[in-house]
């Protein structure tokens, strides 16, 4: 059987608290849930006006849709190896993925209702792909780093806008495509860098050396993207 990584090592884990409390924080893979809250922002400040109530709310929906459920998903898709260990068992995951998304769409929903109903074609995808991607659906056909990309790249940033305008534009379309190749660069370090960390205790010096790049190389990409969010962030609300 394949071994686990070993995640309570990982970069994004605290390395304060009980373990239970540590692997919880690891589930969320804050960074990378970071990177997804960052282009939601992105999305939302390309509009002409923004409410911000919304660009609150989408924040919300995607930390519950992506942050808890999509990776409560991936922990239950992962064939045979439990990536957390025994601290969360079957019927944990499945009550976060529940809880999570019902209240994700019930947010959604209520801005669907009255102002985007628009977004609800952004709101299926996103559904779909937290399912097929995590769980390999027909036959993993939706688990390749393309749709990893178009999933959680460029709708993210085109769902910011439209939460906003009820509407799609050039310009949304040009980000969403930047945010695509971001996250395309961030599954194509870490799927080496996950296989280098389940076997960190066996590398032999060089590996250790190119997993030491693959860890700077996502720490610095996902610093980045959430960087930008808040610098364009802070310009929206300091000077247009």
């Amino acid at each position: 059987m394949e071994q686990p990584a070993d995640r309570h090592s990982e970069w994004f884990v605290p390395r304060f608290g009980p373990r239970r409390f540590r692997l919880a924080v690891g589930l969320l893979f804050l960074p990378y849930t970071g990177m997804v809250l960052s282009y939601a922002v992105i999305g939302s400040v390309l509009a002409a006006d923004v409410y911000w109530d919304r660009v609150g709310a989408l924040a919300l929906i995607y930390f519950l849709g992506l942050g808890i459920a999509a990776h409560a998903l991936d922990a239950l898709g992962s064939k045979g190896v439990k990536p957390w260990g025994s601290a969360f068992n079957k019927g944990q995951l499945w009550l976060a993925v529940i809880v999570s998304l019902v209240l994700a769409y019930g947010i959604a929903g209520y801005y669907m209702l009255r102002y985007v109903p628009l977004l609800l074609v952004i709101a299926l995808l996103e559904g779909f792909f937290a399912f097929a991607y995590n769980l390999e659906w027909f036959g993993g056909k939706f688990h390749t780093d393309g749709w990893f990309a178009f999933s959680w790249g460029f709708l993210p940033v085109t769902a910011g806008y439209v939460m906003q305008t009820n509407r799609l534009g050039f310009a949304a379309l040009a980000v969403g495509i930047s945010a695509s190749l971001f996250s395309l660069i961030e599954i194509k370090a870490s799927r080496p860098y996950k296989e280098l960390k389940r076997r960190s205790g066996a590398l032999r010096e060089e590996e250790r050396r190119l997993l030491e790049r693959y860890e700077t190389l996502l720490k610095s990409v996902s610093l980045g993207v959430c960087l930008l969010a808040a610098g364009l962030f802070l310009w929206c609300i300091t000077e247009k």
